[in-house]
């Protein structure tokens, strides 16, 4: 039978969306260069019909114009049905994708609720309570041990009154060690002098004296 009727041929992949709006965009950007050359002459038509006088060939060169001008509203009208039909095809193609994304969701949102049904049997109130109830009364025999430990035995009763009274008297000693008076009074004692001590000295006139300060009589 393929010998005779030959076989058929592939079917290739359905259309799409996608596909059929850059169609359309590619040709509403030819007809958008096509309206560009009608728009530089018109502009070269009317800096013609600027410079002539009134006459036949003016009104030859104003029909080529009209002619011109006719085909670009052709083109533009053109242009819009396709840029019309570019903006359906997108808001349709918006519209499948919500629809997808949204059950691509509910999906998800299924298989959620499939595992958190699974894991929440496996999760026993009870046995929670329980173990809380453990926790807190470990944790109270841990304080009591604690205590228990830390409690003080042997320690003579003090009375209070006499601990302010040392506590007063320790304050007023430690006042006098931090009294510094002692130093000004170092600090007033003359200077060792400085030097070698000499045998001859002087007095206030410049009269040389001796060891006990008496002047000394010259030598003959």
């Amino acid at each position: 039978m393929n010998r005779l009727f030959g076989q058929g041929k592939p079917k290739g992949p359905p259309p799409n969306l996608t596909d059929c709006i850059g169609n359309v965009d590619g040709r509403a950007e030819s007809i958008d260069k096509k309206i560009s050359r009608l728009d530089t002459e018109l502009v070269k038509y009317k800096d013609q019909m600027k410079k002539m006088r009134e006459g036949p060939s003016k009104n030859m060169v104003k029909q080529k114009a009209l002619r011109v001008l006719k085909q670009k509203r052709m083109y533009e009208q053109q242009r819009d049905n396709l840029t019309q039909q570019s903006f359906n095809m997108e808001q349709a193609n918006y519209t499948i994708q919500s629809l997808k994304d949204t059950k691509t969701t509910v999906d998800a949102m299924k298989i959620g609720a499939k595992e958190m049904k699974k894991a929440y049997k496996q999760v026993k109130i009870d046995q929670i309570e329980d173990l809380q109830d453990q926790l807190e009364d470990m944790m109270e025999d841990a304080n009591e041990v604690q205590e228990a430990l830390s409690r003080s035995y042997g320690t003579p009763e003090i009375d209070e009154d006499d601990l302010e009274a040392e506590l007063d008297a320790l304050g007023d000693e430690l006042l006098l060690d931090e009294d510094t008076s002692y130093l000004d009074d170092a600090s007033s004692v003359p200077a060792i002098p400085e030097g070698v001590p000499s045998d001859t000295k002087t007095n206030r006139e410049g009269v040389l004296v001796d060891e006990f300060g008496l002047p000394q009589i010259p030598a003959t």
